[in-house]
């Protein structure tokens, strides 16, 4: 039986499952030419966000096992996911958006992470998770480092972002480094543990 993915709390952020009404919230957003840069992408392929593309997003999120919306002041500003999760290795990759640039570098999406993180050791018993990020994003290393991922190897020019390569880093945590270092994030509140998902 199929693990229900639980609505997650903490102090400034709340993380849930998508909701097939939510379209209005993600198109919100607008969309911005720097956070588009951040995921890897070139500034010639950036597209503000519109209805139909708000859709599309709440269907991929609707339609995938382990992804929440973030919540911020009751507003949605972002996603996270757990992606590939392999129950026989106990490991899967994790990914995470903040899409407000007014809710960047306030620790909001590390918050976020910790919340995943926990559900992913404490609930699903994983051993490792890993994550990949472009070289030149600061801010988000500093909060996968914040969170206990340590560098594990560099992709050379693996993204060609405005005519320009530059390099990916693989990052990754394991559980027992998780509950070492941040054991306040096993304290955190997790509500909604058998909700059903959304449909």
């Amino acid at each position: 039986m199929q693990l229900a993915v639980p609505t997650l709390s903490g102090p400034n952020v709340t993380i849930r499952r998508v909701r097939l009404d939510g379209r209005d919230q993600f198109f919100a957003l607008k969309g911005d030419p720097e956070i588009h840069k951040m995921f890897g992408r070139s500034r010639d392929t950036y597209l503000a966000m519109t209805r139909e593309a708000a859709g599309a997003m709440v269907k991929r999120l609707s339609d995938h096992p382990f992804a929440w919306v973030i919540e911020h002041g009751s507003r949605v500003i972002g996603e996270t996911r757990l992606d590939r999760v392999d129950m026989q290795d106990r490991r899967a990759s994790f990914a995470i958006g903040i899409l407000d640039p007014t809710c960047l570098g306030k620790g909001i999406g590390t918050e976020a992470m910790r919340l995943v993180l926990h559900f992913a050791f404490d609930r699903l018993k994983l051993h490792r998770l890993s994550v990949r990020v472009l070289a030149y994003n600061h801010r988000a290393i500093r909060s996968y480092e914040k969170c206990g991922f340590v560098l594990e190897g560099r992709e050379r020019e693996a993204a060609l972002v405005n005519g320009e390569w530059h390099d990916d880093c693989i990052m990754g945590l394991l559980d027992r480094d998780f509950r070492r270092l941040l054991p306040e994030a096993l304290s955190m509140s997790a509500t909604g543990q058998n909700a059903k998902h959304s449909t």
